[in-house]
């Protein structure tokens, strides 16, 4: 067993496979006493089963570690509390909210049902937030702790993830909400956005250059854990087998101004394309 974590509460979603688990693993690993939660449901969401958060506790107990299992749905605001509550009953403090849990529903946007994107948009975005809200609650009185939300690369665009790509979008600006709005208070927040083999990469339809395991994911976020990263907050990190990659923050690439005669359709027409212009969509392609 390692200290990189020695003394701190950790709240893992969707921890009973993939890249949950092995995030859970790791962190009781290097000291951490681990809420396991996951619903236990298939990659569409059907079928929850606790046996799923249950398993993964018996592994880390074995390990010698501390861990204690919830099987609930954090898309509800009742399964986000009672995951930090699992927490604080069991360890009286929550140091670290990691929020992976997910789904899939794939569908072209002009084919998407309302179901497929509610449930989808449900699991990951507001399924982040109904965490982070408790353990933000929490952290600030304890005047520390870590956020983390998971995201994607898909927050560019997807081609048949339309849901899933605009939910991981939203955590993206819920992890940099969540930085602003906590940093007087000692708590960070940052994104994970792993390339990484599981059920749910299973299902992407082009062959990905980078990529890597569960478990190449876990020490990048057992690190924004730990008391090293206390300064690492509003930041979006890429891991892909041996890559890390920070993403740039959001900002105005170029401007323009109308003058005192206002725009018009016609300026504008006129104007805009060889001043202010546009900036690529790298997933068109070359000359698209």
């Amino acid at each position: 067993m390692g200290s990189f974590l020695a003394g701190k509460a950790v709240a893992v979603t969707g921890a009973g496979r993939g890249i949950g688990r092995a995030v859970a693993l790791a962190a009781a690993a290097e000291g951490a006493r681990v809420v396991v939660a996951d619903h236990g449901v298939s990659v569409d969401g059907a079928a929850p089963s606790s046996d799923v958060a249950a398993a993964v506790v018996k592994e880390i107990q074995a390990a010698g570690g501390d861990a204690v299992a919830v099987a609930d749905d954090v898309s509800t605001m009742a399964g986000g509390q009672r995951v930090v509550d699992a927490a604080l009953q069991a360890y009286g403090r929550l140091d670290g909210a990691v929020c992976v849990a997910g789904i899939l529903r794939e569908r072209m946007l002009f084919n998407m049902t309302e179901d497929e994107w509610d449930s989808v948009v449900a699991t990951h975005l507001k399924g982040t937030f109904t965490v982070f809200r408790a353990a933000s609650a929490v952290m600030r009185a304890q005047r520390s702790g870590t956020l983390i939300g998971f995201t994607s690369g898909n927050h560019q665009g997807s081609v048949s993830q339309a849901n899933y790509s605009a939910a991981k979008g939203g955590v993206i600006s819920l992890v940099r909400s969540a930085a602003l709005g906590l940093h007087k208070y000692g708590v960070t927040a940052n994104a994970v956005a792993p390339v990484a083999r599981t059920r749910m990469s299973a299902k992407v339809p082009v062959e990905l250059a980078e990529i890597g395991e569960p478990e190449d994911v876990a020490p990048l976020v057992v690190y924004l854990l730990s008391d090293r990263a206390i300064s690492v907050t509003g930041q979006v990190y890429t891991v892909a087998g041996p890559k890390i990659a920070v993403w740039a923050q959001p900002r105005e690439l170029r401007a323009a101004y109308a003058g005192g005669e206002g725009w018009t359709p016609e300026r504008i027409a006129e104007f805009l394309p060889g001043t202010v212009g546009v900036d690529p969509m790298p997933l068109l392609g070359p000359g698209a």
